[in-house]
């Protein structure tokens, strides 16, 4: 039953990565842009959180009530301000602007937050560890919560884009930007309105991480690379893909720290190789978020 209760916490953690993933699938699918600074996007949530449950006393679920609509606000100020004029120079420009924009946050919460680990754990107190027993099987409360996070997350996406105006609209622009606009579609607006998507769901994959483990000015590389991780496993640009990439590099870590804690990391890389290294490409390979 051990291998059973590593596959089980394996999905759990898989939940987050595709948290983390969905993000950084969408931007993909809408814009073809990597964003380089996702990860520190996602810990400056995490900090926000912190902020206000320190500042106002309030349970970390609720202060995400208030983060998630700022972070929404500071992706469509940072599409209209930074990536917008990026867009025009080609698919380097996006890269090494994203990348500048990871270096300036991490110094940024450096400045203001210091070096101190943080956790977010403390405020929903023993809610972080509880878990249900079903026999020899130990379920974790956070790690369930998680995944039916990501999935509520994903499905509403996934409806989003595929029954709302502003969804349709999403779609023809990714399709082709110049003939959505010849109808009358403004993409400008629309690459704005998904990339604060974009950073919402970032800053609620943030907070979870949070609750989860401890963190730092400079967790947000790490992050960034398990969800690109997740997102190429499942396949760039595919929604659903993104959670079973996640579930199938959880599960990869679980399995590897089985054996020994060491290879967890060395477990998920190694999936990871092998799907890169694949013709398919990733799990839902030739879908897109937008599809």
């Amino acid at each position: 039953m051990t291998v059973v209760n590593s596959v089980l916490q394996g999905l759990t953690l898989g939940g987050l990565y595709a948290l983390f993933a969905c993000g950084l699938s969408l931007m993909f699918g809408v814009m073809r842009i990597i964003n380089l600074a996702h990860g520190d996007l996602a810990v400056l949530g995490a900090f926000l959180v912190w902020w206000t449950t320190q500042q106002f006393g309030v349970n970390p679920f609720v202060a995400l009530l208030v983060v998630v609509p700022l972070m929404f606000a500071v992706g469509y100020a940072l599409q209209r301000t930074i990536l917008q004029r990026c867009l025009a120079g080609g698919p380097y420009v996006p890269l090494l602007a994203t990348f500048g924009l990871a270096i300036v946050l991490q110094n940024a919460l450096l400045q203001t937050f210091s070096p101190d680990v943080r956790s977010l754990a403390p405020g929903i107190g023993g809610f972080a560890t509880a878990s249900w027993r079903l026999g020899s099987l130990s379920v974790p409360v956070l790690g369930v919560l998680v995944l039916a996070a990501a999935v509520a997350v994903l499905a509403g996406l996934q409806l989003f884009l595929r029954r709302t105006t502003l969804g349709l609209q999403m779609r023809a622009t990714a399709q082709d930007a110049d003939t959505a606009q010849l109808v009358g579609v403004d993409s400008r607006r629309v690459y704005a309105l998904a990339t604060a998507v974009a950073v919402a769901t970032t800053a609620l994959a943030g907070a979870f991480f949070g609750l989860r483990s401890t963190f730092d000015p400079s967790s947000g590389p790490a992050q960034l690379i398990f969800g690109f991780e997740a997102v190429v496993i499942g396949g760039f640009g595919s929604l659903w893909g993104t959670l079973a990439g996640g579930m199938v590099l959880g599960v990869a870590q679980a399995l590897g720290a089985l054996i020994d804690p060491q290879y967890a990391l060395v477990a998920g890389h190694l999936v990871f190789l092998a799907v890169l290294a694949s013709p398919r490409g990733g799990l839902l390979a030739m879908r897109t978020a937008t599809a």
